[in-house]
């Protein structure tokens, strides 16, 4: 941690231990807590809805499928839970604090507590696989120490141990997301919001990545995910959430793909 940071700390977030990523995930309880969507409304323009009177709890060490058409909804969903969009109306809140209320400075420190995945990856072609993990932590004030540490836990946790050194353009497609998993939760995050991350898999692929986010929540992270793929939401038998027109029209504890 910078010394920036230790100035300006998120005081409404419980202070998180710096350990290591493997003590970290030793932790049998949920590191996350409860997600809040309270009569969340978004409009652009004044009358062009893409959320509507959005009510929603994601619990800690919840895993949460999110389905719909394009355009129902659910990435300005996932802004929103970033802090990159603010709602006309509602409040979202993590744990008691509103991350809408939260000044410029923090909002840092909030987002550090979400790892991201994405459909296309969005890893740096110029680095190795250790490389691309070890600037997403000292992008986050992380230690040379923290960092030889790490990078070969959450490598050897995604199956990538012999990836160490390769190039992502030497990497399979399944090979590319197991990465883009790792450099998401080295950092300790308490959510992983994983938007749409088979949409370019074959399904064997699809089905190891599948694997890997049950093994990731399974380590007490709450995991968020975004899908087309209806094989993929039946797979899981878990919360599934649909959205139609900026709403949500179901919310089933042990749902399927039904729109």
């Amino acid at each position: 941690m910078t010394t920036q940071d230790k100035e300006n700390p998120l005081t409404d977030l419980p202070e998180r231990e710096a350990n290591s990523l493997e003590e970290y995930h030793s932790s049998q309880e949920p590191h996350a807590m409860s997600l809040v969507f309270d009569s969340v409304s978004k409009y652009y323009f004044g009358d062009i809805v893409a959320l509507e009177d959005i009510n929603l709890t994601i619990n800690p060490g919840e895993f949460v499928s999110v389905v719909g058409h394009s355009g129902a909804g659910k990435t300005t969903l996932l802004r929103m839970i970033l802090a990159e969009e603010r709602p006309t109306a509602g409040n979202i809140f993590y744990g008691n604090i509103d991350i809408h209320d939260l000044p410029k400075r923090d909002i840092k420190f909030y987002r550090r507590r979400i790892g991201m995945v994405f459909q296309n990856f969005r890893l740096l072609p110029q680095m190795t696989s250790f490389e691309n993990i070890a600037f997403a932590m000292e992008a986050a004030g992380r230690s040379d120490e923290e960092i030889e540490n790490d990078v070969p836990y959450v490598l050897d946790l995604v199956d990538l141990s012999d990836k160490i050194w390769a190039f992502p353009q030497e990497l399979s497609g399944g090979q590319k997301q197991r990465l883009a998993i790792a450099r998401a939760i080295v950092n300790h995050p308490e959510i992983l919001i994983a938007d749409e991350p088979t949409g370019n898999l074959d399904p064997v692929n699809t089905y190891e990545i599948i694997q890997l986010l049950k093994k990731v929540n399974s380590l007490g992270t709450t995991v968020l995910l975004t899908t087309h793929n209806k094989g993929v939401v039946d797979m899981l038998k878990s919360r599934v959430i649909t959205m139609e027109q900026g709403q949500v029209v179901r919310d089933d504890s042990e749902g399927h793909y039904v729109l």
